[in-house]
């Protein structure tokens, strides 16, 4: 009987440990009395009763990254491709979570198939190719409003990768590598007519700085010869000066001399004689003079008789 008890105070204890339930940070449990929903246990620890309570479902309720394999779609110009996608999503309502919906992820992919071909359906190739912000936009927006029932909420929704046909993929690559080619050949244009308009700027520069010197040393040999003819008109002003300085001091000692009448007819004599300079024929002598000159021809005669 002793065995009894304790067999009996071991099961006693093992119904109250598995009665007794520690709910972690960021989960929820959902519980149920009798199979209908009772409550939502959060964090912390919580007691249900043995038979007639159980823990439904354990929800976690972190944000969750689910990635879809690609799924076929066709674009409004009848192109067929591949698009695989990834959906950030987060449990905010664990009893919607639950109930809402039979396997919430099956109807998350299904509804992102179904979206991703209704928007890729109204868009050409090369949009779709060039316009991953807009659909991961329209997605989250129409994810988002359709997981609501469910419990969840569509943070956010990526467009992983876009596989078009491998004909249509060979001919993008062709028109990418002719694009490159074309601004190769644009940028050499760009770079000789550059270097072309370089060098002609260079030579129209040269010729500017050569005119220029040449304009600087014609005004510098102007200048030196303006001042050369400066400087001569100069020396041939004091020469005039020096002479007509000369000449008065010459006037004015003769008037301090108060030479005799004679003298001055005699040095009136000499200016015609320097006049005439030996080349004169025929010299006009005034007759108050002519006696002067009588006289000194006579002087003459009689010095070369003695």
């Amino acid at each position: 009987m002793p065995g009894v008890g304790i067999v009996i105070a071991v099961i006693v204890i093992v119904l109250i440990a598995s009665c007794v339930k520690v709910v972690p940070q960021a989960h929820a449990y959902i519980l149920e009395r009798l199979g209908a929903f009772e409550s939502t246990w959060e964090v912390g620890i919580h007691w249900k009763w043995p038979i007639i309570d159980k823990v439904a479902k354990r929800v976690t309720l972190k944000e969750q990254v689910v990635d879809f394999p690609p799924q076929p779609v066709i674009t409004k110009d009848n192109v067929t491709m591949r698009i695989d996608t990834i959906v950030f999503f987060q449990i905010t309502d664990p009893k919607l979570y639950t109930y809402g919906v039979d396997n919430p992820l099956v109807a998350i992919e299904n509804l992102t198939a179904t979206t991703l071909r209704n928007i890729i359906g109204d868009l050409e190739l090369d949009e779709t190719l060039t316009s991953r912000e807009t659909i991961n936009t329209k997605m989250r927006a129409a994810l988002d409003v359709a997981t609501d029932p469910w419990g969840i909420k569509v943070n956010r929704v990526e467009l992983k990768n876009i596989m078009p046909p491998a004909a249509i993929q060979d001919a993008m690559e062709k028109q990418m590598k002719a694009e490159r080619e074309r601004r190769e050949a644009i940028l050499i244009a760009e770079g000789e007519k550059k270097s072309t308009i370089l060098v002609a700027e260079g030579k129209k520069e040269s010729l500017i700085l050569e005119a220029e010197a040449e304009k600087a040393s014609e005004i510098l040999r102007a200048e030196a010869k303006k001042e050369a003819t400066i400087k001569e008109a100069e020396g041939k002003a004091q020469a005039i000066l020096q002479i007509q300085k000369a000449n008065a001091a010459g006037v004015k000692f003769l008037n301090e001399a108060a030479p005799e009448e004679a003298v001055i007819k005699l040095k009136s004599l000499e200016a015609f004689a320097k006049a005439a300079d030996g080349k004169a024929t025929k010299i006009i002598i005034p007759s108050e003079i002519q006696g002067v000159a009588g006289l000194v021809s006579g002087l003459a005669e009689v010095g070369k008789n003695n």
